[in-house]
């Protein structure tokens, strides 16, 4: 492994490697629950992510905080004491052609392996959302109507039994362990019965595969799930308005549902309307649907 002075170097070499050759695909239900280790050769930097910009790179500190997490846990494998450092979290990946894995987070661990001649990393490959499937999504919807819900900021929820929905019974809670604001399964009903077509939107990196079953699972339908949604933003790409005009050309409004308010947009005439449902958290959900009842009624 090269040394940290000459990081930089290797690190540009393998984004050269990979950069407009590499390309995600999808993984199998089978291969994401299968697939825990692999050889160390096998993951390949992203190009889109920070860590491989020439401007931001990597930081050293934190790379060497981990070699020496590495270096702790290998003595204490010596000397068969509990192992409890953070650096065996998994890094998360998407399957790649022509081979391997694309890093999506995790590169500081995985610089710290290489450092530190690790020959396997634990990881846990996921099927973000790409363009082509948000394309597949808009293609496949039934309404021209579409709600949008963030599930960082307004789906899910802490651990606190006053504002979330009971969870799942067993065995579905064994393997969905997101809690749910109160009273939003009984608002997707809600929606999924009114026919929209219901977009929720993760920056973090869920496999569509896992939030699709997790709604599922509620008897909920979702037309779309957009995961990973911060990934443009550091890149800089423009990917962005073309897939807006695809929605808009769609859909010909979109009612965005928050904690605060819920906002109707016309994306013909260009107009929006606002109502406001903050207020006590049991009776979120009923202002939503009075709220979306009221701004449809003459639709």
């Amino acid at each position: 492994m090269p040394l940290q002075t000459s990081f930089n170097t290797f690190l540009r070499d393998e984004v050269a490697k990979v950069k407009g050759l590499y390309y995600p695909v999808h993984a199998s239900l089978l291969q994401q629950i299968l697939i825990r280790h692999v050889p160390i050769q096998n993951l390949h930097p992203n190009p889109d992510d920070e860590f491989c910009f020439p401007s931001i790179g990597p930081n050293y500190s934190i790379i060497s905080e981990y070699e020496r997490q590495f270096r702790e846990e290998k003595s204490r494998v010596y000397s068969g004491e509990p192992i409890h450092t953070g650096v065996r979290e998994p890094i998360i990946v998407q399957k790649t052609m022509p081979d391997g894995y694309m890093i999506l987070n995790g590169h500081h661990r995985w610089a710290a392996a290489l450092k530190s001649n690790q020959k396997k990393m634990f990881i846990r490959i996921v099927n973000v959302t790409q363009e082509q499937d948000i394309r597949h999504m808009v293609e496949q919807g039934r309404s021209d109507t579409r709600v949008t819900l963030d599930l960082d900021e307004v789906v899910f929820c802490t651990n606190d039994d006053f504002c979330r929905d009971p969870p799942l019974s067993f065995p579905a809670k064994l393997f969905f362990r997101e809690n749910v604001r109160k009273g939003i399964p009984a608002l997707l009903h809600f929606l999924n019965e009114k026919e929209y077509d219901v977009w929720v939107y993760s920056a973090r990196y869920y496999s569509m595969d896992y939030i699709r079953s997790f709604f599922k699972a509620r008897q909920v339908r979702l037309a779309g799930i957009v995961t990973g949604a911060g990934r443009k933003e550091l890149s800089g790409k423009d990917d962005g308005k073309e897939l807006k005009k695809l929605i808009e050309k769609k859909y010909r409004q979109t009612i965005a549902i928050d904690s605060e308010a819920v906002l109707r947009i016309d994306n013909a005439a260009r107009n929006f309307e606002e109502i406001p449902v903050d207020g006590p958290a049991d009776e979120w959900s009923l202002r939503v649907m009075n709220a979306i009842r009221e701004m449809t009624k003459d639709a």
